[in-house]
């Protein structure tokens, strides 16, 4: 896509008559910026492992009314055991195929800012948040009641079908509100060739709430999936994050993570698997506000063929935020000579009380340990294969919930 292309696309949205007006203005002055910015480029120091012609060198079109079709959905392939499930397809969310559990308030995104006075939530001005604002014509709001215990997951299926080279710019809201607690899925996955999804995520956790919110990105190889995520963090509140990567030809998720409350903690993880030439890449900021606060980033990456991949985790700790418990991970694995890893755990710490460590490692399969294994009559291909399910297993093994953890174990497997 070119500028012309954008400005096609964007002409479309500002012309939907189903649309409120009352955010033309906000979507035109991101546009704008947009435009003046541009996509980034390897001279952008955030950018600069991260080839972005892909995107360059496709058409994409928004999503239409007639995207959203009627006929009933077969999800069993994506069926996730005693779960919620909420399916939004090719940008449509599909009420007669969602369900929601009692406690649980489902907006749409107008509703949602009426709600709140109209204020927007604030993101960082890059191309793809920007954009984000732009496009927005999906997406969804979910508001957790006081006091409530959400016991099974809220399924929110992606779902990619029927229609090719879909530009779609969705925004998902979830607040829990105080002493409440819940488990969000987040899956997007492509039956088609090539899609373009650019995701805005924000999630408010109030005093003592927590969320386990897991995402999974399983998309058809030549599938592009840019997203945001935003969170922030009351007194006492939890906040555990897992992520699956398995496939699609362009990943990155830029996750920004605010402890405003002592005593609030953080835990951040993720697998990815990549081969042929696909490239995923994650970026991270935890920024420690408060003090007695901890926080934690652990990322593996089993990588193959000439696929590379990036880990550029950021841990801030703020000048009175004292007594701050912090670590980073990043592990990876190179099963071939042409992939490539790139990773940079970072801490910046003006506090003088803390507990802060990281570390990085990149290496090939242990040859003693191969050996070892092939000695007591394991053949080398299974050797190689229980030592890559060993190295993943510790990240899969901390899901929670057995169902979506025995999903995962699927895919990895396959």
């Amino acid at each position: 896509m070119n500028p012309s292309d954008y400005q096609q696309e964007f002409d479309k949205i500002i012309a939907r008559k189903y649309f409120d007006k009352s955010l033309d203005k906000t979507r035109k002055e991101a546009f704008s910026k947009f435009l003046n910015l541009g996509l980034p480029t390897k001279k952008w120091e955030g950018w600069r492992h991260t080839d972005l012609s892909l995107i360059n060198k496709q058409d994409f079109r928004i999503s239409e009314k007639h995207d959203a079709s009627k006929n009933i959905l077969n999800i069993s392939d994506y069926d996730i055991e005693n779960s919620y499930t909420v399916v939004i397809k090719n940008g449509h969310y599909i009420k007669n195929d969602s369900s929601i559990p009692k406690g649980v308030k489902i907006l749409t995104n107008l509703e949602y800012l009426k709600q709140n006075n109209w204020e927007q939530k604030s993101k960082k001005e890059t191309p793809f948040d920007l954009l984000n604002t732009s496009f927005c014509d999906s997406g969804l709001s979910f508001i957790i009641e006081p006091n409530v215990e959400i016991s099974n997951p809220i399924h929110i299926l992606f779902i990619y079908s029927e229609n090719g080279n879909l530009f779609v710019n969705p925004q998902i809201n979830i607040d829990i509100n105080h002493s409440s607690s819940a488990t969000f899925i987040e899956q997007y996955t492509a039956e088609q060739s090539s899609s373009f999804q650019n995701t805005s995520v924000f999630c408010c956790m109030k005093e003592n709430a927590t969320l386990n919110h897991i995402r999974i990105f399983s998309n058809a190889d030549e599938a592009i999936n840019i997203s945001s995520l935003y969170t922030e963090q009351a007194e006492g509140s939890n906040y555990k994050y897992f992520q699956f990567v398995n496939s699609g030809a362009l990943h990155r998720s830029d996750i920004y993570g605010k402890l405003n409350g002592v005593n609030s903690s953080c835990s951040l993880s993720g697998l990815t698997l990549s081969k042929d030439k696909q490239h995923s890449a994650t970026y991270i900021n935890t920024d420690h506000g408060k003090p007695h606060c901890t926080s934690s980033q652990n990322f593996k990456s089993i990588l193959n063929d000439m696929s590379s991949g990036v880990f550029n985790g950021r841990t801030v700790v703020q000048e009175d935020s004292q007594k701050t418990n912090s670590r980073q991970s990043s592990k990876n694995l190179l099963l071939s000579d042409k992939a490539s890893m790139n990773s940079n755990p970072q801490l910046e710490i003006y506090a003088d009380d803390v507990k802060c460590a990281h570390g990085s490692t990149t290496g090939a399969l242990d040859k003693e340990a191969l050996f070892y294994m092939q000695s007591r009559g394991i053949n080398k291909e299974d050797a190689s294969s229980l030592l890559i399910r060993g190295f993943a297993s510790e990240l899969i093994n901390e899901v929670q919930h057995e169902e979506t953890k025995k999903y995962l174990l699927n895919k990895f497997d396959h």
